[in-house]
């Protein structure tokens, strides 16, 4: 018999379940091009409503639902300010700099958050020709490479009143948004309400197996359509998928719950094994980085010895090992997980 293998290497390893198969396949599917997919019209109505903005477009990927709100909302030439970590800096190839053509900045911190005070000094206008125009902000949340920890309301209405005293625009990423409704219980509307656009991901702890969706008013999203186009994003009978993605957000937005409880249980079990560090204060979600330097494995090797007995998981530096919970991850995963750690760790001692 297969040993069962316990993926924990990102939630976006999910796989749809039987019910969100059959909502796929039983889908009712127009053109997407020519607007008339009823089933990518409901997820983007109910995105939309869910977040209390005007208008949803649906998304192959969450890469290109941030590109097109970046495009949208700034001109070429124009300065975004992000964080250093965020997933646009990160993660999406320099798109931003390639396809809108405009200048990043960064602020850097441990926990997501952005400098006000650095920012307040850096804002430029179109008033002096030195200098490239400061258009837009992007926040992320939760923030993914500073351990999915959450920002916080506080500090998003701090950024939203920075952003209205230099008529800046504010996009969020929000890929994630549903874990920070898990974690703190403020609805994902109450996030959205202090940004133009946000984008929402279907496809990691919701368990859709693709697509996201940027919500903000429909001016704004006419303008995400067109970059939408230019970007290759056109798809035709998408209510396949589509489907997939509003069943999600029907049904697997309240369990996000159960995934931070474990990676909370997975993070205090790690943390009793010698050697491993991590600091608890940062598990908010469903995210725990755990520090190897003390087991004396770098963590790759960690990785490919805990992937040798059936756990997967990440190494997202040489002394740093990921691990996230989902929906395809049960409590006795999670035992199992920590009882293989400890192996592997005693092994190594």
């Amino acid at each position: 018999m297969t040993k069962r293998v316990i993926d924990l290497r990102s939630d976006t390893v999910t796989r749809p379940s039987p019910e969100m198969r059959r909502a796929m396949m039983e889908a009712e599917v127009g053109d997407d091009v020519l607007g008339d997919d009823p089933t990518v019209m409901a997820l983007q109505q109910h995105a939309a409503e869910l977040l209390g903005k005007r208008a949803g477009l649906y998304f192959p990927s969450g890469t290109m639902c941030n590109q097109a709100a970046v495009r949208a909302l700034t001109r070429r030439g124009d300065e975004v300010f992000l964080h250093a970590q965020a997933h646009i800096m990160f993660y999406e190839q320099g798109a931003a700099s390639a396809l809108s053509q405009v200048q990043l900045r960064v602020f850097d911190s441990p926990d997501g958050t952005l400098d006000l005070e650095k920012m307040d000094e850096y804002v430029h206008t179109d008033a002096d020709v030195h200098f490239a125009p400061t258009r837009l902000v992007c926040l992320e949340q939760t923030h993914n490479h500073c351990g999915g920890v959450v920002l916080s309301l506080e500090h998003m209405r701090a950024v939203r009143e920075l952003c209205d005293r230099h008529g800046l625009k504010l996009h969020l990423d929000g890929a994630r948004l549903f874990n920070a409704v898990a974690a703190t219980g403020v609805p994902a509307a109450e996030y959205a309400a202090l940004c133009d656009t946000v984008s929402i991901c279907l496809s990691k702890g919701l368990g859709a197996p693709v697509g996201s969706v940027l919500v903000g008013d429909a001016a704004m999203l006419q303008l995400a359509a067109r970059a939408r186009k230019i970007y290759g994003g056109g798809m035709r009978q998408a209510g396949i998928v589509a489907a997939g993605g509003l069943y999600a957000l029907r049904h697997n937005v309240a369990r996000l719950a159960d995934d931070q409880r474990r990676a909370r249980r997975l993070a205090e079990g790690l943390t009793a094994l010698p050697g491993l560090a991590i600091d608890l204060d940062t598990v908010q979600t469903n995210m725990v980085f755990a520090g190897t330097r003390g087991t004396g494995m770098p963590a790759a090797d960690l990785v490919e010895r805990l992937g040798a007995e059936g756990v997967l998981c990440l190494d997202e530096a040489r002394w740093s090992v990921r691990f996230v919970t989902h929906l395809d991850v049960d409590d006795g995963d999670i035992e199992e997980t920590l009882a293989v750690a400890a192996r592997v760790v005693a092994a190594a001692g």
